[in-house]
């Protein structure tokens, strides 16, 4: 009886499936809206899915019926190969997995439907039953291969998506933007205008895109993790800038970190810059919690892009009174920050000092023997100013 089961099924193979594949297409374009209403799938894609899976269907019915039970291990029987293209296929298409699932329902009842009506004379109950039973195992077992590479698919395409964005983000802050056909991809995948003003911010701090992106709205934004914090692009809409850098003194205090941020620059090709200019700014903060524009940090930011001129400012001006002992060291250089604070003015710097005028003078006068400049009223050097803005950015 076996054998003539399997012959019955060999034959309604053979006879059958171009038919059927043509009533399935038909009934999932009917009761399958997924597949209609977004015409992701092409019909001649659907017919050869439709086709090699209702081949490969009753050629593992046939196998399963031969054991008594479906193959053991799906995962490496080539019979589901049909299975593993459609989920493949179907998640680079971009069609809902629910909607895949459901057809292969459909399918199922379509094929068993079949099988009913073809059998009914040649096979006797206990052996539909049978068939029915392995059918709707090998069918399940199916659906799961599909899910199974759909999924694969789905996570591969996130990671080379991840990839190629990281790709771009390199490429965007590095200057490639400057090329027309690069600055037209960011533009498509990051979803940001080539042209139009920019601001750019770094933060070495987490900080959530999506709460980012909530505070800075209607600004369009990017951001992308890079080690040590996160770089963002705010794109200004025309009609209200003022309303982002508002946004931004509100997302500063609320990550209790400093954010470097640019000044404005132009369109995509501008965001180099940028980002040079907010890594600046942020390292001039040194950590200091909020906002850290770069045009409040200018000549800081002019020193730490000259390393060499800054070091040789504090080696002419500072280095004698940096040997002296601690106590002594931290004295004066306290004072000539005062003094150059109150814009040369003794009388003000032993005010902001809480001393006696003769005891900055004298501070001064012991600054000035060392280094041998002269410290008296009068304009500070701004050698001498940029000497000590230097040294509070020297490492600790």
């Amino acid at each position: 009886m076996r054998a003539d089961t399997l012959a019955f099924l060999t034959e309604h193979r053979r006879a059958s499936l171009d038919t059927l594949t043509e009533r399935l297409v038909v009934t999932i374009e009917e009761d399958n809206p997924g597949y209609r209403a977004t015409g992701l799938v092409p019909r001649t894609d659907l017919w050869r899915s439709c086709h090699d899976n209702i081949s490969r269907i009753l050629e593992l019915l046939a196998e399963a019926l031969e054991r008594d039970a479906p193959h053991g291990r799906a995962d490496d029987n080539p019979a589901y190969d049909a299975a593993r293209t459609t989920g493949r296929r179907r998640a680079e298409q971009g069609l809902p997995l629910d909607v895949v699932l459901r057809s292969f329902r459909i399918g199922g009842r379509l094929i068993w439907d079949d099988l009913v009506a073809a059998g009914e004379t040649a096979l006797d109950a206990v052996e539909l039953r049978e068939i029915g039973t392995l059918l709707w195992e090998v069918v399940d077992e199916t659906s799961a291969q599909v899910a199974t590479s759909y999924h694969l698919h789905e996570r591969a395409a996130v990671r080379a998506d991840e990839q190629l964005r990281a790709q771009l983000w390199e490429g965007l802050i590095n200057g490639r933007a400057k090329e027309p056909g690069f600055a037209h991809e960011v533009s498509r995948l990051l979803d940001l205008p080539v042209s139009g003003d920019y601001l750019v911010l770094v933060t070495g701090t987490e900080l959530d895109p999506t709460a980012a992106d909530r505070h800075l709205a209607p600004h369009a934004s990017a951001w992308v993790r890079r080690t040590g914090g996160l770089v963002g692009v705010v794109a200004l809409r025309d009609d209200r800038p003022d309303e982002a850098l508002a946004a931004l003194e509100q997302l500063a205090s609320s990550l209790r970190a400093p954010l470097g941020v640019s000044v404005v620059v132009h369109g995509l090709a501008g965001i180099d810059h940028g980002y040079r200019q907010a890594s600046l700014a942020l390292r001039v903060q040194d950590g200091q919690p909020g906002l850290a524009p770069f045009d409040r940090q200018l000549p800081e930011a002019l020193l730490l892009s000259s390393p060499e001129v800054a070091a040789r400012l504090v080696s002419i001006w500072l280095r004698p009174v940096l040997e002296l002992p601690d106590a002594e060291r931290r004295v004066l250089v306290d004072t000539l920050r005062a003094w150059v604070a109150a814009g040369g003015s003794s009388t003000r710097t032993a005010e902001a000092a809480h001393c006696h005028r003769n005891t900055v003078i004298n501070r001064l006068r012991r600054a000035g023997d060392l280094t041998g400049m002269t410290f008296t009223d009068g304009c500070p050097p701004v050698e001498l100013d940029l000497a000590l803005r230097a040294l509070r950015l020297e490492p600790r």
